[in-house]
């Protein structure tokens, strides 16, 4: 038994809390992955995990044994890293997940110069609004916007969304423009819906003036989870829309799309960058986090009020 492989493959066995999603990760079979931890139990005569046909469990020795097991972990990587002069350039596989409008429009334009800085990083983007499993999919960072509820990640605030309301001149012509937000909860206009990664829900919108404060469901024809697909179907008129600036400002600017309620205000969309705790930043992780503030500070910095 190669030691350090059977911890590894314990440590990523009760990070993605099945043995299956631990082999896909470390690239082994399910049977391997179980002969590594029978052996590593037989060595150190403990039982680390509770098995049953239906569920996954650490033991209280299994506990302790894997917070030693990932910190030594960390620590050979560090000394691996310290001694070998390739590793001074980072290099590797990097797999992060971003929202898809985020990656048409800032982060793939920009890659071309971090790829020029780092030509020995490759990136698997996975490219999506939904939620990501960081640990059982084997995700090294996501980039998302709003809060982010799992209090177990370590995120990092890397700008602020601004957002506007739009709609289509095809909409107006059909329907007319709102005068006033209150007007998006009456049957003859409606929204666009964005439905929530985390609820599956319709994401209600929020405005606020100087002594108002608005919150709309409305009425709708279509709801999506996707930013590239909501933006699609404000432009040709399904609804009005609640979108951040960035997507926008292109449309605007030719005239496919009308700000609406400019005198209203929506707060600002905090966007993070999110990491298991337990996920040893590299040198690769540490210049994609550098790059990603660098990024964001050029296109959705964090307001002032932040």
């Amino acid at each position: 038994m190669d030691r350090f492989d059977a911890m590894r493959a314990f440590a990523r066995v009760v990070e993605a809390g099945s043995f299956t999603k631990a082999a896909q990760t470390l690239h082994m079979s399910k049977t391997t992955v179980t002969q590594l931890i029978q052996q590593l139990e037989s060595r150190l005569r403990v039982r680390l995990l509770h098995r049953t046909t239906r569920k996954l469990g650490v033991t209280p020795d299994g506990a302790v044994y894997y917070e030693r097991v990932i910190r030594l972990l960390a620590d050979m990587e560090d000394a691996e890293n310290s001694l070998s002069s390739a590793a001074m350039t980072p290099r590797g596989r990097l797999r992060v997940d971003v929202p898809s409008p985020l990656a048409r429009l800032i982060l793939v334009p920009a890659l071309p110069a971090f790829h020029a800085r780092y030509p020995d990083i490759q990136i698997d983007m996975g490219v999506s609004d939904r939620g990501v499993d960081l640990i059982g999919d084997n995700v090294d960072c996501v980039l998302r916007g709003g809060q982010i509820t799992d209090q177990s990640l370590i995120a990092r605030h890397v700008g602020d969304l601004q957002i506007g309301v739009y709609v289509a001149p095809s909409y107006v012509e059909r329907l007319g423009a709102p005068a006033h937000p209150r007007e998006l909860q009456n049957t003859d206009h409606c929204i666009v819906g964005f439905l929530s990664s985390r609820t599956s829900k319709i994401d209600p919108l929020v405005l606020c003036s100087e002594n108002e404060r608005i919150e709309i469901t409305g009425n709708y024809v279509l709801a999506v989870d996707d930013g590239n697909a909501y933006l699609e179907a404000g432009l040709v008129g399904l609804g009005v829309i609640a979108l951040p600036n960035y997507m926008a400002a292109a449309h605007q600017a030719v005239g496919a799309l009308i700000p609406l309620f400019t005198q209203w205000r929506i707060s600002p969309m905090p966007l993070y960058l999110a990491f298991p705790p337990n996920r040893h930043v590299n040198a690769k992780l540490r210049v994609f986090i550098d790059w990603i503030v660098e990024v964001m500070l050029q296109h959705v910095p964090i307001a002032n009020n932040q």
